[in-house]
């Protein structure tokens, strides 16, 4: 049987997709990026001929349902972690990185689409859809292999975020990637995620907005 014509772009596609020098450099583009990475991984998606059902990109059942669960999980998880868990961390009331937020309306666009576009569908595409494609491919997908992932891509996350927060928001970002790396990893679909990181992160933004990192902080434990 004869085989398929190459086509135009096989031999980068291949390259993109494999983890020679050309694959491996990407991977560290890509996850360099960090929020400012959500299309270059479309990008590599197009030129390795990647599915993007295999980023996660899958059509969900229910659109309505997904978005109103992501929305709900991402704000009670937000709640949860900063009425109990960064407590329980000693971590600050107030997050310092973040105070010029505080009752300032012309701050608010410009961090609403950060936290939209940048957190919810950047650093999901790259921490999770593109991350979790690239280690599959080379640890492999059983269960030891998908724990390694949910560890190695929740630690690299958390480190992203040492350079604005210090470690409070290493600790915050890695149980944050923690979580969202297992329900990506039990459902295989982006979108959820996205939508409940996006809804963690506005809940954040009107908290300090508000003025109430202090009181959100102490609601629980005093």
């Amino acid at each position: 049987m004869d085989s398929e014509p190459s086509r135009p772009g096989d031999g980068l596609a291949a390259q993109l997709r494999g983890f020679g020098p050309l694959g491996v450099l990407a991977a560290l583009v890509l996850v360099a990026l960090g929020s400012l990475g959500g299309f270059p991984v479309l990008l590599w998606a197009r030129l390795s001929r990647t599915p993007w059902r295999e980023l996660g990109f899958a059509r969900p059942p229910s659109w309505a349902r997904t978005v109103v669960l992501g929305v709900l999980a991402g704000v009670a998880f937000k709640l949860l972690m900063k009425a109990i868990v960064m407590p329980l961390l000693g971590a600050p009331d107030t997050n310092a990185a973040y105070a010029r937020l505080v009752g300032n309306p012309d701050a608010l666009p410009g961090m609403i689409f950060t936290v939209i576009v940048g957190a919810g569908f950047g650093e999901e595409a790259v921490f999770r859809g593109f991350l979790f494609e690239r280690l599959g491919r080379l640890l492999g997908t059983g269960t030891a292999a998908k724990i390694a992932i949910i560890l190695l891509s929740s630690a690299l996350f958390g480190i992203a975020h040492y350079q604005d927060q210090g470690l409070p928001g290493v600790e915050q970002a890695t149980i944050t990637g923690l979580a969202f790396g297992v329900t990506f990893a039990l459902s295989g679909r982006l979108w959820a995620v996205m939508i409940a990181h996006a809804a963690f992160d506005l809940t954040a933004v009107a908290i300090i907005y508000r003025g109430l990192e202090a009181r959100v902080a102490h609601g629980v434990f005093g």
